[in-house]
């Protein structure tokens, strides 16, 4: 019987899974990564310095960069590869993947151009038949790595399978949830870091706790009405995937989407700020893909507008905060 765990993604977020999966004695855990020269560099430090420096990998993690050998005798594959690069790593790694291994997805983002969810993506690569588990939540992989107690949820429309993945990764400190709503459990994973860019202008600019709470309750409203409009379940946002990351995302001094946007809010531009974070921050390619999924559902999103407006139309933060402010009045 397959006992194996394929982890494809050498980042923070594969590097603690693998690390907490490995503490699985049944489970034979191996990493893959893009890069060969780094992933044997992370194998023969036994850290990764880069992502999730100071922590000693374990020993029986396993290190694999032939992408024919990566898959064997896996009983699921993580899908640990930030969302922009998700399709570009699939397509490279389809010749040898077996269809009956269900994927698991850590990625939180929309696809530029295709707006696609990851699932969606894994979808279009290996078609409709491939089984995707999203797994999702306020994680910050520095936290995890401690055994800092945390939750996510397992996402998938067939409960089984989601119960599956809940009782394969639960720790003693990482409580798994199921939810069959796929749908709503990646839009908030995405949405969230868009707001959590606005969330870091508003530290940048020394905003204060009422507009920090301001934003979060206006964000969830935001997140919600796309979400609904594009068939999640309203109850998700409210869950660990919704408001639960939210309020991680745009709190935590470790989140790079909120440590983005404080940059931004200093005074630094998209570029320069992007320059000065060590990975991907997956908001600000997102936030391209949520405006066009807001024209194209006609929602309204003057919080997520105002954030795009920001990074790529040179609109200063005063001025969009103003026109946030000065907005028709309504009720709530």
């Amino acid at each position: 019987m397959a006992n194996g765990i394929s982890i494809i993604g050498d980042g923070a977020m594969g590097t603690v899974l693998a690390m907490m999966l490995c503490q699985k004695k049944e489970l034979a855990v191996r990493m893959w990564g893009y890069d060969a020269a780094q992933l044997a560099e992370i194998a023969a430090a036994r850290v990764n310095t880069k992502f999730l420096p100071g922590h000693k990998l374990p020993e029986s993690l396993a290190f694999e960069s032939n992408d024919e050998k990566i898959f064997r005798d896996a009983q699921f594959a993580v899908s640990a590869v930030p969302c922009q690069f998700m399709r570009s790593v699939w397509q490279r790694l389809k010749p040898y993947f077996d269809l009956q291994i269900p994927i698991v997805t850590v990625a939180k983002g929309i696809e530029n151009d295709t707006l696609m969810r990851p699932d969606e993506i894994l979808a279009d690569i290996f078609g409709p038949q491939i089984e995707v588990v999203a797994l999702s939540g306020p994680t910050i992989a520095d936290e995890l790595v401690q055994k800092l107690p945390a939750t996510a949820a397992a996402a998938c429309a067939n409960e089984r399978l989601a119960i599956k993945v809940q009782h394969t990764f639960s720790t003693p400190y990482f409580r798994i949830y199921t939810n069959t709503d796929i749908v709503g459990v990646e839009l908030a994973g995405a949405l969230k870091n868009v707001i959590a860019i606005a969330a870091g202008i508003i530290d940048g600019i020394k905003g204060g706790d009422n507009a920090k709470a301001a934003l979060l309750s206006r964000g969830l409203a935001e997140i919600t009405r796309l979400g609904v409009a594009m068939g999640a379940r309203p109850q998700t946002f409210a869950g660990l995937t919704g408001l639960g990351d939210l309020v991680t995302t745009c709190i935590s001094p470790k989140g790079r989407n909120r440590s983005f946007g404080e940059r931004i809010g200093r005074g630094l531009t998209t570029e320069q700020a992007l320059a000065k974070t060590n990975s991907v921050v997956e908001g600000v390619a997102t936030c391209k893909s949520v405006c066009a999924l807001a024209d194209k559902y006609n929602v309204e999103m003057p919080i997520t507008r105002a954030v795009y407006q920001i990074l790529f139309e040179g609109k200063s933060v005063p001025q969009a905060i103003a026109e946030l402010m000065q907005r028709e009045l309504k009720a709530e």
